[in-house]
């Protein structure tokens, strides 16, 4: 505590309770009963000192609660109309707002005049009403996102040291999408550590390496690990004098972001400061009590750290926070079917924090590893004050808040506990843009249902709200214990696959999660398999048999394409008439079968994929060219196809009124570019129903075909139903098309090829996908960050090779004109590594064939006002390998458009 302290009766009650809780032996009740007496203390002199700026903020706060209408109208505008340079279409956007949602009424009188004024007005006078409403927005945020320009910066810093507050610098910008702007950002950081008024940064690993990829997790590692030993030198090599005149090193926090990131970042966290080098430095983590892995990984850190100060080295910090990114996880989880990685409930997470404190409190623990307490939650700011005392660790544990949020809570903690450090947002006008995403976290801190900020303003003690939130806090306390401290997703594909209940209702096939350690290596090891693995001659399928014809087709790995990587039976006319004419004998049998009985083998089929998904995997990275990930979401598909039909299928036989009968013999014409997903759920769709198939996989990936097949065999599917041929394209393959026999073909290929079965047989039953050309329109309200990066997965996925590629950008003007926009383009494309998918640090992989002439002459030459923003680059040792390759000024009609 302080001799500056305010002599009001909470303060001097807080006082005394404080003193008298140092050294003492508390129970756990005992503790409660007083953290909850010392916050309404702190509460109450809190609220004492509330300026009449921050009694009208707050104000509007609270009373946003009660508008969710002005909320959305207020995140929308934020995110939508600030990230344009043009006046005229900021204002149209918010007029179109305003008319929207109406004006919010949370809003002070005065600014429901500006907004209705601006409504009616806004498009007329652009010019000038819109950079009035940018100022506004600025000036609004300015206590949340400080000013970064030199000058307001420093001027900041100063004020803040002469109250006694330390700041943790964390400087906002766009995403890093490339290295270049990761080096650009690298450099932020180590000048602001040269800026003999910056003592403390907080970093994140995304915005130091931009390629981070879990599969390689070692390169990853190594290539961090590089940088931040980089900032860790300049926190050695500038140190600053402490008011006592003591020297010591900088500071240097490494902040958590997503839950993929977890146990990457602690893993460099401690690589690098178990090196000699740093022994003497302290340098700090974040843990996210919201995730149940955080106290494990706590535990490990302070066991390491305790070792680490035995040997003489210096003391870490782990900052404890709640957690800020709960909706991105919620996103990133639906997409991909996992488990959510954080807790479900609010009042799980808190109590994992103070179970994650009650460990950090202790004397044994604290020596080695000082604690940050990042939080504005009175109740657990008071549990931590009193923990604080009690075990005599005051010098190790501090308190930390966020600038410009609940500061006059933040006076009042720091003048009971002497100290505070504010997590401090900057961004300069030109990066004010980037900061959005910021604001509007913000934004759902201070007025997030479950959220304490939100609850905070006009809290007072006594009132139905203030029981609410003391009852949260010993619910919290009374699951410490027990709450879950195992991770929330669990997915091991090292163990045998679930058995799912085939009546259960469908569920897309959660993909592999490559955040998990045990899934990496498994990963790993399909590629390390998959790569010595010697592939046998291929058969026909036909009739029940395996039949190895005379005449053989060859099949290459993109990445080797100089030698065969297996050969593959070719039927002649012969053995394909032989084919139909066993379908047309099995057609009746196999109609006849029940639906149930089709659906029960759908189903096994779909259990037989995931047991085998490491095999199904394999075959698509050496027959087809696919990185491991791509593979992965294909076979996930592949799945979902199976268990979509299955349960399609039985409940339209619940209509009593549809007659079914099937078809009778379909052929499935595959491509190459999904070789396992789109031939499955034609085969899945003609079985179910019904059909015999003839399954005729493109001669690019006969293996990946095979081994789907074999699989289907696997659980009872017959083989004289489901039969596999493959033959050249003409004479024999035409022949097939025109037979009367086949009665559908589903075909996925080229527009050309759906053409030419029609002109061949008129009248074809041909359910065809075809080619086409995949456009991303770029608007100047766009999330450009987020564009960019999106924009470059869509286009270079799969290296370009699906009809969903965003192979043409429609940008507008703004976008287009705009230098930094091109440049993070190039720099992000540019940054992709590129290779053989056997190294799973490679993003792009060779193309299935060397590019014909159409494609090379989009790759290597130019239209007339055309340019290269990225020049692809051939591999000069494999004719499939091309780098990215980005053009500009392609207008309609020219030959890049139009192929």
């Amino acid at each position: 505590m302080t001799d500056k302290q305010s002599e009001t009766k909470e303060m001097n009650l807080a006082c005394d309770l404080l003193t008298e809780v140092m050294g003492a032996q508390l129970s756990m009740e005992e503790r409660q009963e007083k953290a909850i007496e010392l916050a309404a203390l702190i509460l109450s002199e809190s609220n004492h000192r509330l300026t009449k700026q921050e009694k009208k903020r707050y104000g509007e706060l609270h009373r946003m609660m009660s508008d969710p209408v002005g909320k959305v109208f207020l995140t929308a505008m934020t995110d939508q109309c600030f990230r344009s340079k043009n006046a005229e279409r900021i204002a149209d956007q918010m007029v179109y707002l305003l008319q929207l949602y109406g004006t919010p009424k949370f809003f002070s009188p005065f600014k429901r005049l500006q907004l209705y004024l601006f409504k009616l007005l806004g498009n007329k006078f652009a010019k000038i009403l819109v950079p009035v409403a940018i100022w506004s927005l600025r000036r609004e945020t300015a206590s949340v996102i400080i000013p970064g320009e030199k000058g307001s910066l420093t001027k900041h810093i100063k004020k803040r040291r002469e109250e006694g507050v330390r700041l943790n610098l964390n400087h906002l910008g766009e995403a890093i999408l490339g290295e270049e702007e990761a080096e650009r950002r690298l450099s932020v950081y180590l000048e602001d550590l040269k800026n003999p008024l910056i003592d403390y940064v907080s970093i994140k690993i995304s915005t130091i390496y931009s390629q981070i990829n879990l599969l390689a997790y070692d390169q990853t590692l190594n290539a961090i690990a590089e940088r931040l030993r980089a900032l860790y030198r300049s926190a050695l090599e500038n140190p600053i004098k402490q008011k006592d005149g003591r020297k010591s090193h900088k500071f240097v926090n490494l902040d958590m972001e997503e839950y993929k990131d977890l146990h990457l970042t602690k893993d460099l966290f401690m690589k690098v400061l178990s090196e000699p080098e740093f022994k003497n430095l302290s340098a700090g983590i974040v843990l996210q009590a919201y995730l149940p892995d955080s106290h494990a990984i706590q535990q490990e850190i302070t066991e390491w750290a305790m070792e680490r100060v035995k040997n003489g080295g210096a003391p870490i910090k782990i900052r404890i926070v709640k957690g800020a990114n709960m909706a991105m996880e919620q996103h990133e989880a639906s997409l991909k079917e996992w488990p959510q990685a954080p807790y479900t409930a609010k009042v799980r997470t808190d109590a994992n924090y103070k179970r994650m404190v009650l460990y950090a409190c202790q004397p044994e623990h604290a020596r080695a590893v000082h604690i940050g307490i990042a939080s504005h939650n009175i109740f657990d700011i008071s549990f931590a004050m009193i923990l604080r005392l009690e075990n005599r660790v005051e010098r190790e544990i501090t308190f930390e808040m966020l600038e410009g949020m609940a500061d006059h809570m933040r006076r009042v903690v720091q003048a009971l506990t002497g100290d505070i450090l504010l997590y401090c947002a900057v961004a300069t006008r030109e990066d004010f843009q980037s900061a959005i995403a910021y604001l509007i976290r913000r934004l759902d801190e201070n007025t997030g249902a479950e959220n304490f900020l939100a609850h905070s303003f006009g809290l007072k003690e006594g009132t139905k709200e203030w029981d609410v939130q003391a009852h949260l806090f010993l619910e919290s306390c009374a699951l410490k214990d027990t709450v879950e401290n195992a991770p929330r997703r669990k997915q091991n594909r090292c163990n045998p696959p679930i058995h799912l209940d085939p009546n259960a209702p469908f569920e897309n096939e959660p993909d592999t999660d490559f955040s998990l350690p045990h899934n990496q290596k498994w990963g790993q090891e399909i590629v390390a398999t998959w790569k010595e693995k010697t592939i046998e001659p291929i058969p026909l399928v036909i009739d029940g048999e395996e039949i190895h014809t005379k005449e053989e087709g060859k099949g290459y790995d993109p990445s080797s394409p100089s030698r065969p990587y297996y050969t593959y039976s070719k039927g002649s006319w012969e053995e394909i008439d032989r084919a139909l004419t066993c379908a047309k004998n099995e057609e009746k049998t196999w109609g006849q079968t029940s639906i149930e009985e089709r659906c029960l083998l759908l189903a096994k089929a779909a259990q037989k994929l995931r047991e085998e998904r490491a095999d199904q995997i394999g075959s698509m990275i050496g027959d087809g060219g696919k990185t491991l990930i791509e593979a992965d979401v294909e076979l996930s598909e592949a799945i979902d196809f199976a268990e979509y039909y299955h349960r399609s299928m039985r409940q339209f036989a619940t209509h009593d009124d549809i007659e079914w009968s099937p078809k009778g013999t379909v052929l499935v014409a595959s491509p190459w570019n999904f070789p396992k997903a789109i031939p499955a759920g034609g085969i899945f769709a003609a079985l179910v129903t019904g059909n015999c198939v003839l399954f005729k996989p493109a001669p690019e990936v006969v293996m990946t075909g095979y081994v789907l097949v074999k699989a289907l065999w696997e659980v009872g599917i017959p083989k004289k139903v489901l039969q596999f041929i493959n033959c050249d394209d003409d004479p024999v393959g035409s022949k097939l098309i025109q037979d009367e026999r086949i009665n559908t073909v589903i075909l996925t290929g080229a527009t050309s090829t759906g053409k030419l079965f029609m002109k061949m047989r008129p009248g074809i039953d041909l359910y065809a996908e075809t080619g086409g050309k995949n456009a991303m329109i770029i608007s100047a309200l766009a999330d450009r960050d987020l564009a960019i990066k999106e924009l470059v997965q869509s286009a270079f996925g799969h290296n370009g090779q699906k009809c969903s590629a965003a192979s043409l950008a429609i940008l507008e003007k703004e976008v287009y004109d705009d230098p930094h926009f091109m440049q993070q383009l190039r720099d992000a494309a540019a940054s992709l590594k590129v290779g053989t998918p056997w190294d799973v640090a490679n993003k792009m992989t060779p193309l299935i064939n060397p590019p014909n002439e159409t494609l090379h002459k989009g790759l290597t030459t130019l239209e007339q006002g055309e340019s290269w923003l990225l020049q692809p680059q051939v591999d000069p040792h494999n004719p499939h390998l091309w780098t990215p390759g980005i053009k500009l000024g392609v207008k309609r009609g020219n030959f890049t458009q139009q192929n």
